[in-house]
């Protein structure tokens, strides 16, 4: 086909398509605008900004939607792609580019992220704009009935037409491979789509398929093999974030929380306005208990959910707690300014969602513990006493209840918040997330700063037991013990190493009254906790002792 044939054939199709031009600047709707026509296209409207850009597509279907990145106040263009491609708003046969003016590197990463179908910086020209979307209309052309089938959730037909778009030997077969591996990952056929991954590698490494094989790995749980081949990929090419992403979801399943910490560092380094790779970062630093990693996380997942389609009050209420605990004690200027910082996050989020009462109930009670962490018993109990009068236990969700129980510990209502959790327990009795932060608050209802003693102590007595020295394990778990005193590990703990003191000495009635008071410090302990079925095998051992 001649050029000329071409650009004919091209002018039919574009006078076809529904053209969306979004950018705040009048001048530069119409220049693009013009621009187009000169294409062929005859219907094209425009939007001034994200919010009716994202508006006019949830109520009418575009075919190209060319966005520019800084839109003025409200979203940018990249989270107006974020919340058309998580809504699923945007159609497979849909071409979306993104245009802008900034070339910094964070800017650029982070858009290229959401996946736009193209990408032009400014200035931009009429031959520039025509070659750039002449080979996206193509390829939308000839493999829009397989698109058209993903659309409709037909993926068995999409998987047909991939096939047989292959057996024909197009330009497009890469694309084809790409999609078909996809379709079977969709369709949880690993096997398959592993298959696709390690027949492209055998031919040549590429980095589409070491990270769809990284992906299927980990789905199969093949785990090891996905940080091997990821790692091997990054070290090949370290800007390819979603690589980052399955290494550090290896990783975590692989036990290594560390290691997908500093993956996922590594990650923000390179491309820090990815909102759900902040939280997912937050996540994992609070699991390993880095209290301030995971607080600057939080920050940042709170900056950028303003105009985000991922914006959560999760994350502000996290942030709350994480400076509540950073803060708790610490009457410094730094502990100062961090329970100033709890106060305002909380409050924002109260305003925020304002007609969501777990999340306002949430927020006064952290609001609480902030006060009373920096001895303001005054306000404390004011904030408390706030929550609880328009607080209703019974429409309470499992979440509010947790953050009203830690609350009562803190403010030494220790029997209460017991009972509370006790209940809390049964009624979760089967949702092995609840019952898991049920364990954690009745393991350690105590301040950050005795959490971190308790654990370093607790290590260094089962250090000493496992060394045969009964006596030095004694006297550690007594020490985390006065941290952390009803805590079951550790006084179960203590209760294994006296009862083998006892059996080598042939008695000892001090032990035996020592055994005794611990089981006293775990006796609040319900039914559903992992330590209970331990706790009663030693109730029973202590009870046979003479």
């Amino acid at each position: 086909m001649s050029e000329l044939q071409r650009q004919l054939q091209l002018a039919k199709v574009y006078r076809k398509l529904k053209f969306l031009v979004v950018d705040d600047f009048e001048n530069f709707r119409l220049s693009v605008r013009q621009m187009i026509r000169a294409f062929g296209v005859e219907n094209i409207e425009t939007a001034s900004n994200g919010e009716d850009a994202v508006a006019r597509c949830e109520n009418e279907s575009f075919d190209i939607v060319l966005c520019d990145y800084n839109l003025g106040d409200g979203k940018t263009g990249q989270q107006v792609l974020e919340e058309l491609r998580h809504n699923k708003i945007l159609k497979h046969t849909s071409i979306f580019v993104l245009i802008t003016a900034e070339t910094s590197k964070d800017m650029v990463m982070g858009a290229l992220e959401y996946l736009p179908d193209g990408y032009i910086t400014k200035p931009i020209t009429k031959a520039v704009l025509q070659k750039r979307l002449d080979g996206m209309v193509e390829q939308r052309e000839a493999l829009k009935p397989i698109n058209d089938a993903i659309d409709k959730d037909q993926i068995d037909k999409a998987i047909e037409l991939v096939n047989k778009e292959i057996q024909s030997q197009t330009k497009y077969v890469t694309w084809c491979l790409r999609k078909l591996a996809s379709l079977y990952y969709q369709k949880g056929e690993f096997e398959l789509a592993r298959k696709i991954y390690e027949d492209v590698l055998s031919r040549r490494d590429i980095g589409w398929a070491q990270l769809g094989l990284g992906k299927v790995q980990v789905a199969m749980g093949d785990y090891q093999e996905a940080i091997d081949g990821l790692t091997g990929l990054l070290s090949q090419n370290n800007n390819l974030i979603e690589a980052y992403d399955w290494l550090a979801e290896a990783q975590v399943r692989k036990g290594r929380a560390r290691d997908a910490q500093k993956t996922l560092q590594d990650a923000v380094a390179i491309s820090p306005f990815a909102i759900l790779r902040q939280t997912k970062l937050a996540d994992v630093s609070n699991k390993l208990k880095d209290v301030e990693g995971a607080a600057d996380a939080f920050r940042n997942c709170v900056k950028l959910g303003h105009n985000s389609v991922h914006e959560s009050p999760d994350n502000y209420l996290n942030l709350g707690r994480c400076l509540s605990d950073l803060s708790e004690g610490d009457k410094s200027e730094l502990g100062k300014k961090r329970a100033k910082e709890a106060v305002q996050t909380l409050s924002r989020v109260g305003k925020k969602f304002k007609d969501d009462d777990n999340v306002k109930m949430s927020a006064l009670l952290i609001e609480s513990r902030v006060y009373k962490g920096q001895g303001d018993e005054n306000k404390s109990k004011a904030t408390l006493a706030k929550a609880q009068s328009s607080m209703d236990m019974e429409f309470a969700s499992a979440e509010t209840t947790l953050e009203f129980a830690k609350t009562l510990y803190s403010m030494g209502e220790e029997s209460q918040a017991e009972q509370l959790l006790c209940e809390l327990a049964e009624q979760n009795a089967n949702n092995k997330a609840v019952l898991h932060e049920i364990e954690e608050l009745l393991d350690e209802p105590v301040s950050l700063q005795k959490k971190v003693k308790a654990r370093k102590l607790n290590k260094k007595g089962i250090t000493a037991f496992e060394g045969g020295d009964l006596a030095e394990a004694i006297k550690v778990f007594s020490d985390a013990l006065e941290s952390t005193p009803k805590h079951p590990g550790l006084n179960l703990n203590i209760i294994q190493v006296m009862l083998k003191q006892i059996k080598e000495q042939g008695g000892n009635p001090e032990l035996k009254r020592q055994c005794v008071a611990c089981l006293a410090n775990v006796k609040h302990i319900p039914a559903q906790h992992r330590q209970y079925k331990r706790y009663m095998h030693l109730v029973k051992k202590v009870e046979a002792l003479n």
